[in-house]
């Protein structure tokens, strides 16, 4: 069984003070540094881009778990791995050609995931799922932080997490939008090993006691 990952996502972060934000998290419990990738066209923001990357892996000890919420995915691929990413996942609903995809970010020496938006069924992976080093399921609608979760994403774990037994596929299973402490142990419990949290650890007083928090109830859970 996996130990679950604790990312947050630096879109929550103080940008005017970015490598700050970024050595607490080398600091922190945390497992990897959630970057995500918007650009206005697929999903209804902006957020940063290549050379914002490049600013944070320059500090980061952890690695950068990518998070492309872009139309164009292949176009960008090589750029955000020479950017430091260590993980790359696009969207289920931008591609086309998705094997292709997921086999040119393995061929970049990076972890390959697929992401989810809310209306999107688990059953679409079915036939990729064993390629696949993560699925990322979105429990908000992408594009901007401090969402409301949506209840959903409980049984679309399940369902991820029974196809992803049901074809020995060793997945990470993460969730997006909407973490905190009053849902994290029940995402873990539903099959949940990668949890994303933004404002709850950046607008927390006490980030670092946070993450741990984080830390220390989903490890707790699993083994329960």
């Amino acid at each position: 069984m996996k130990d679950t990952a604790i990312a947050p996502s630096v879109l929550a972060a103080d940008f005017a003070n970015l490598q700050r934000d970024i050595e607490m998290l080398n600091e922190s419990e945390a497992d990897w540094i959630h970057v995500d990738i918007m650009d206005g066209i697929f999903v209804p923001n902006i957020s940063f881009g290549i050379p914002v990357c490049q600013a944070i892996q320059k500090h980061a000890k952890k690695p950068l778990d990518v998070h492309l919420m872009i139309k164009s995915p292949d176009d960008f691929l090589e750029a955000f791995k020479d950017a430091g990413a260590d993980r790359l996942t696009v969207h289920y609903e931008t591609l086309s050609h998705l094997h292709r995809t997921i086999g040119k970010i393995k061929e970049l020496g990076c972890k390959a995931g697929v992401a989810l938006n809310p209306h999107t069924p688990v059953s679409g992976l079915e036939d990729i799922i064993h390629e696949l080093d993560l699925v990322l399921i979105m429990s908000v609608n992408p594009g901007f932080g401090g969402q409301q979760f949506i209840e959903h994403t409980y049984s679309k774990i399940l369902k991820l997490k029974k196809l992803a037994e049901e074809t020995q596929a060793d997945i990470w299973i993460e969730i997006d939008g909407g973490v905190t402490d009053q849902n994290a142990s029940a995402l873990v419990k539903a099959g949940a090993n990668a949890l994303v949290a933004g404002s709850f650890v950046f607008k927390s007083p006490e980030p670092l006691s946070t993450i741990s928090g984080l830390k220390k109830m989903t490890a707790s859970k699993q083994r329960n």
